[in-house]
């Protein structure tokens, strides 16, 4: 007898609810806007994020993830009112969320069914870039939550590293300082706890041939989850009709380990079929997106989710008798 979890991770593509906030840039995102961000449209997003999120996984395990990581959500009401979501609200889904000082007001978030995982302890971890004046540049934190997955221990990180729009090479300094930083939180979980199960999740914005992910899994020694999808020619998000794989999820060696009783890494995928795709148009077959520009598309997100599995082989709940 077997028990097997999902474990994703979803970038949601600028999901702000609709109320002007004088702490965050979401300007783009009221409903006098250029892009008339309503509260029709906001609905239909929570409620297409609510269905997405309800069926990822493979087709032949049709439950939905125990341990969710999200990136670019404002704040705690759009989380609420996600959960809330017609395909979510019988799911006793609760969520771990900070603030951070990202100047684009996005944060991530770690979304879990109750039911199997018990939050223990959590803490955010700001990446701290200072541009050439030395001033600093504000982005996502890293967020780690620690707790049991049906009485096992386990660590889950979320990240969301700064992005490209200035350039690859021109802001791949960032990026690795947000390596740097992800590297002090693994050291750290392994200075507190006994050979520590990790779980690391996020939107890098870097594929894995990138120089600070070759960095990041030099120097943690962790396995990345999606690379054999990226190398085979899939993708999580596209750029000038280019799959990228900036959504990657990596794990501890000891998540190989197949003990008795414990949980072991059964496989990952990009969960991308059809109704998450657009159907038509030279963009056929990439992500169904919210917005293209200021031009309102009704779709999902950018980025498909991606995911693993973790299996456990559960003890026989009936023990030899020793008769012939």
């Amino acid at each position: 007898m077997c028990r097997i979890h999902t474990i994703a991770f979803y970038n949601l593509e600028n999901f702000f609810d609709t109320e002007n906030d004088p702490f965050s840039n979401d300007s783009d995102y009221l409903p006098d806007s250029d892009k008339r961000w309503t509260a029709k449209r906001y609905e239909r997003k929570v409620y297409k994020i609510g269905n997405a999120i309800s069926v990822i996984g493979p087709e032949q395990f049709p439950f939905p993830p125990t341990i969710l990581g999200v990136a670019e959500i404002e704040n705690q009401r759009v989380l609420d009112d996600l959960l809330k979501a017609k395909d979510l609200l019988s799911i006793p889904y609760n969520y771990v969320h900070y603030d951070s000082y990202d100047e684009r007001g996005i944060d991530t978030a770690l979304i879990y069914d109750t039911r199997f995982f018990e939050v223990s302890s959590s803490e955010i971890f700001s990446v701290l870039i200072e541009d050439e004046d030395g001033i600093r540049d504000f982005t996502r934190d890293i967020l780690l939550v620690s707790g049991k997955l049906e009485g096992e221990e386990i660590h889950v990180i979320v990240n969301h590293w700064p992005s490209k729009r200035e350039g690859d090479i021109e802001s791949e300094y960032k990026r690795m300082a947000a390596a740097d930083k992800l590297l002090f939180v693994i050291q750290k979980l392994q200075l507190t706890y006994s050979n520590p199960k990790i779980v690391v999740m996020g939107d890098f914005n870097d594929n894995p041939d990138g120089l600070p992910i070759k960095h990041l899994r030099k120097e943690s020694g962790f396995f990345n989850a999606l690379e054999m999808h990226w190398a085979r020619g899939r993708g999580s998000v596209t750029h000038d009709f280019k799959w990228n794989v900036y959504d990657q999820i990596f794990i501890s060696q000891n998540l190989f380990e197949k003990n008795e009783g414990q949980f072991y890494f059964h496989g990952s995928d990009i969960f991308d079929p059809k109704f998450l795709t657009q159907y038509n148009g030279r963009y056929k077959g990439h992500p169904f997106r919210t917005y293209a520009g200021k031009r309102f598309l009704g779709g999902f997100s950018d980025h498909f989710p991606v995911f693993i599995q973790l299996k456990r082989k559960l003890q026989s709940l009936v023990e030899d008798s020793g008769q012939d």
